[in-house]
Order: C-alpha cells, then sequence, then structure tokens
C-alpha cells in the first residue's frame, strides 16, 4: 500500500472528526447509553478493519502477545479519554466542550518539548496558542448554561486527552506496525474489552439498549462508520505530525463542527461566543509545528562547518 499523503491524512482527520462528535451527540441522544455507543463504535472497528482485510482490501498486522502488551495502556488511555468524551457530551452543549479542546495545544506542547524531542514553538506560535485561550476564556463569559457537572467531566476529559495525545504519539514513534490498520485494530479491539463489564453492569444502559428504536440503531451505526474512519485517518495524521500540530488541527476542523451544530441543536452559543470560538480557529490556523531538536542542532553544525564565507542556513522557527 502506497504511503499515504499529508494533505489526505489530515484532510480526512479533519472531516471525520468535525462529523464524529456530531454524530456521537446524536447518537447518545437517540441511545442514552454511552458504554454501549462507545464499545459498539471500538468493536465494530476492530471487525470493519478484520473485513476488510479477509477480503484483499487492506494490510493488518496479525495480534500478537508483545504488540498486545505495547498496546494495552493506549488501549486503557484511548477508551477513557472517549468516554469522558461521552459522558460530557451528554451533559454539557458542544460549545462548553470545545472551550476545554481550544486549550490543550499549550499543555501538549510543553509535553512535545520534555518527552517527545520538539523545540518549544516560535514566539508567533506561542501568540496564537494565546489567542486560543483567549478566545476560550472568551467564550465562557458568554456560555449562561453552566453545569457544574458537566464542567467536571470536561476537566477530567483535559487531563486524560492531553496524556492521550502525548503517549500514542510516543508508541506511533516507538513501536512497530506493518500497516496503519494494524494501530487501528489494535487500538480499538483492546480498547473495546473493557466496557463490556461497564455497559454490561449499568440496568440503566441494557434498558436502553432494549428499548433501542430504528433512528436509534441507524444513529449507532453511523458512528460505527464514521469512528472507523476517524481511528484510520487519525494514526495516519498522528504519523506525520507533532503531537501539538495533530491537536492543532483538531481544533481547525471544529468550525464545521460548530456550523453543524449550530444548524441542528437548540443548545448551541450565543453570538458573542461563536466570534470568540472563531477567533480561536483563527489564531489555530497560524500556529507552525515546532521542528525537533536534532534537526536544530544539525542545523548549528552545518553553519559552524561551513566557515564565514559559507551562507547560512537555519531550522530555527521564525
Amino acid at each position: 500500500m502506497a504511503p499515504v499523503s499529508t494533505p489526505f491524512a489530515v484532510g480526512g482527520y479533519m472531516l471525520c472528526s468535525a462529523t464524529l462528535l456530531i454524530s456521537n451527540k446524536y447518537a447518545v441522544h437517540k441511545l442514552p447509553a454511552p458504554s454501549f455507543v462507545l464499545f459498539s463504535q471500538l468493536a465494530g472497528t476492530a471487525l470493519v478493519v478484520k473485513a476488510a482485510e479477509a477480503m484483499g482490501y487492506i494490510k493488518c498486522d496479525r495480534l500478537e502477545r508483545d504488540k498486545a502488551i505495547r498496546f494495552f495502556p493506549v488501549a486503557l488511555i484511548f477508551v477513557s479519554t472517549i468516554f469522558l468524551n461521552m459522558k460530557a457530551l451528554q451533559h454539557t452543549n458542544v460549545e462548553t466542550f470545545m472551550v476545554f479542546r481550544f486549550s490543550t495545544p499549550m499543555c501538549i506542547s510543553v509535553a512535545d518539548y520534555l518527552f517527545l524531542g520538539r523545540q518549544l514553538p516560535s514566539r508567533r506560535s506561542w501568540a496564537c496558542l494565546a489567542a486560543i485561550l483567549l478566545g476560550s476564556f472568551g467564550y465562557a463569559s458568554t456560555d449562561s448554561a453552566f453545569e457544574v457537572r458537566g464542567y467536571t467531566f470536561c476537566a477530567l476529559w483535559y487531563c486524560m486527552f492531553c496524556l492521550d495525545q502525548v503517549y500514542l504519539k510516543h508508541v506511533t514513534n516507538t513501536v512497530k506496525m506493518d500497516s496503519t490498520w494494524g494501530r487501528v485494530y489494535y487500538s480499538n479491539l483492546l480498547a473495546a474489552v473493557p466496557l463490556v463489564f461497564t455497559f454490561a453492569g449499568d440496568r440503566t444502559e441494557l434498558e436502553a439498549v432494549r428499548d433501542m428504536s430504528p433512528s436509534g440503531l441507524a444513529a449507532l451505526l453511523l458512528s460505527v462508520v464514521l469512528g472507523a474512519s476517524m481511528s484510520y485517518f487519525a494514526w495516519s495524521a498522528r504519523s506525520l505530525l507533532s503531537a501539538t500540530s495533530f491537536t492543532v488541527v483538531g481544533n481547525v476542523c471544529k468550525l464545521l463542527t460548530i456550523m453543524i451544530n449550530i444548524s441542528i441543536w437548540d443548545k448551541h452559543a450565543s453570538l458573542p461566543g461563536i466570534v470568540c470560538l472563531l477567533f480561536c480557529l483563527g489564531a489555530a490556523y497560524f500556529y507552525k509545528q515546532a521542528p525537533m531538536k536534532k534537526e536544530i542542532k544539525a542545523a548549528e553544525e552545518d553553519d559552524d562547518a561551513g566557515g564565514e564565507g559559507s551562507p547560512k542556513k537555519s531550522l530555527l522557527p521564525r
């Protein structure tokens, strides 16, 4: 299979990310069983991958013990992040959740520097990240639907999401897989296992599943299809971008999410709140990915070796 190009991976990720958030919100609305919805999405994705492999459309890594052990922490972080995402969406509106998401790149950029070998962002990029945070605070001041429970779930999601972005990038760099579909298969299959016990022990969720309407089933199937697509494009984009850039791209694509949300839900932000969110997205657009530390070091060594008469090339962010 030919390597995936960055524009294709990023474009696919943006489209799926924008629509999956709304799809999950709709699925939880039609089927108030977030654990079962999440389990269906993860297990369904794993089944779709193996079915596509059986038909010869894709190549996927076999399930091996060593790889499964190394991917198990990924599965735990992955399922915790998505479960908290579901709970946050169940108890608050989409825009409130977006405020927390828009502020994550500042934390992740520091983690990129400390753990993943990247330089800190340039002055321009720091200004963009600060503008994103400022816009988030601007929105928070316009949110009349303050829900303590919802904000608590958002805060828990924030911590887990930052860990997810950094650790999954680390796994992408260090665990060798034959294809992106292998990462999709491992992460979704392993993450689905603990959720069986979560929804199976919840009487309310079991009753909701038993009484599922045709529209609820349709919403569930749509979330599975989008979940499989999202997982593939997310792993592809993650392998091509830094953790911070990957997060910023995810924020940029939320403009489409907001537009869809405004058109179908009645619990959306006021006009000043929407302006603040658009300001966040505009700032995210001008963010520039920081280079690797080793690239900076190599550039400095080239400059030193070139002497005073040689033209100097620099990879330092401007």
